[in-house]
């Protein structure tokens, strides 16, 4: 279960170590953006012993590698994949090639380390007005695709346009991405909300997010993953409703109903495929029936 994903500098081994005690359900090594490239040796290196020796208990490793057009990436493939991170990020994905490119080549790494094929996962970053119309193409383009991900600072540079905290500029990207995401049948990861020390502004974003259909959120600071763990979390309510929608479904069967109501509201398959949804995550925080 990846509801917030916390992005890391490969090159501050203060923050690498001390990744998994931040309280994300995944951290992002970033060897890309965070990285100059007078420093990606280095920074390959730390992200790669970090994997290597340090514990994150549980905490998902994603690492985002150089992108394609550059001349680091396959480095990063060869130093990162031995220490089977959960996912590769791949950056400035715009075309179903870059997946299968990128695909390709982890493949051959995998194969000459006798890895089973696929173990480690992809998540295409799309952060391009050409990956947002190719986003369906690029989330089914491969087995390895596991996930998509929405990068809006540089698509709203490629756009032309202002990043605002109303977002309304990635409106279209945002539903864009999530749609294709589940035509697809994989997960889709919302932009991180770039004020940190906006506590208001990230609540709203994420609850945005969330109302839209992503699985989670990315965020560059520490300080916005409590709240994005909050609100991609079912509430105690809405997981009370579950069991009782599943509860009514199993009386519906044992008195040979074909239709039941549950205060007043038919319930039909996508009702039922929502409660199953959500005890499935409230399984997997630990929140038992009845129970915090």
């Amino acid at each position: 279960m990846r509801r917030s994903m916390l992005f890391l500098p490969g090159n501050n081994p203060n923050m690498l170590i001390n990744g998994n005690c931040l309280g994300s359900d995944a951290v992002i090594f970033d060897l890309e953006d965070a990285v100059s490239p007078a420093e990606k040796d280095a920074a390959r290196i730390l992200v790669r012993n970090t994997i290597r020796y340090m514990d994150f208990r549980g905490c998902e490793i994603i690492v985002r590698i150089n992108s394609i057009d550059t001349d680091f990436w396959k480095e990063d493939v060869r130093a990162i994949l031995p220490h089977k991170p959960g996912l590769i990020m791949l950056p400035k994905t715009g075309t179903a090639q870059d997946v299968l490119t990128a695909d390709a080549f982890i493949s051959q790494v995998e194969q000459e380390l006798g890895m089973e094929k696929n173990t480690v996962g992809l998540m295409p970053l799309i952060e391009t007005a050409l990956g947002v119309e190719n986003a369906f193409a690029i989330a089914s383009a491969s087995s390895r695709v596991r996930a998509i991900f929405l990068g809006a600072e540089d698509l709203t540079a490629d756009l032309r346009c202002k990043r605002t905290k109303e977002s309304r500029e990635i409106e279209y990207a945002r539903t864009r991405l999530v749609v294709a995401a589940r035509a697809a049948g994989v997960d889709v990861y919302d932009t991180p909300f770039t004020d940190v020390n906006d506590d208001e502004g990230i609540a709203k974003d994420a609850a945005t997010a969330k109302a839209l259909g992503f699985t989670g959120k990315a965020s560059i600071s520490p300080r916005h993953v409590e709240v994005i763990n909050r609100v991609f979390s079912p509430t105690r309510k809405e997981v009370d409703y579950a069991y009782e929608v599943m509860e009514a479904i199993a009386l519906a069967k044992q008195q040979g109903k074909g239709a039941i109501s549950l205060y007043g509201k038919m319930i039909d398959a996508p009702i039922v495929a929502r409660a199953q949804q959500t005890i499935e995550m409230a399984q997997a925080l630990g929140m038992d029936k009845g129970e915090m």
